[in-house]
């Protein structure tokens, strides 16, 4: 199975990762795991201000921040993943990386480190789950 884990650093995202350690079908060897972070879009004005050098070591420090904690995790369970960040906007990007990468599944957590937070699940969790055209697995 190949599966997407969406990121972002948050306390959702340990608790994602804590869900998979103790379930054996989602979690093992013979899945082809992809760990997949988001950093939010610098708006155009400021990419302008700072330019590209600046903006792009920020996108790949961030998601840095975010992902090696990730990757000793699952090497620590022997598991190799592939780690991959694009910015823009969470929702619409893991949507579209899942439908794009043909995966058959992504794993998320409920709420993120998102500015916008919703009662029931956080705003990037509904985007994912109105435009993904794969299942999507919320932890809560």
């Amino acid at each position: 199975m190949k599966i997407l884990l969406a990121v972002d650093g948050s306390a959702y995202s340990k608790k994602m990762l804590a869900y998979l350690v103790n379930h054996d079908t989602l979690f093992t060897p013979s899945n082809e795991y992809t760990v997949l972070t988001v950093p939010f879009a610098v708006p155009p004005r400021a990419r302008a201000a700072v330019g590209k050098a600046i903006v792009e070591k920020y996108y790949a420090d961030e998601a840095e921040k975010v992902i090696a904690p990730i990757d000793k995790f699952l090497q620590r369970h022997n598991i190799s993943a592939k780690s991959v960040w694009k910015a823009g906007s969470p929702g619409e990007v893991i949507s579209k990386i899942a439908t794009e990468g043909k995966y058959d599944l992504v794993i998320m957590g409920s709420h993120g480190n998102g500015a916008v937070a919703s009662l029931v699940m956080g705003s990037v969790a509904t985007q994912v789950l109105a435009h993904c055209k794969v299942p999507v697995l919320l932890v809560r």
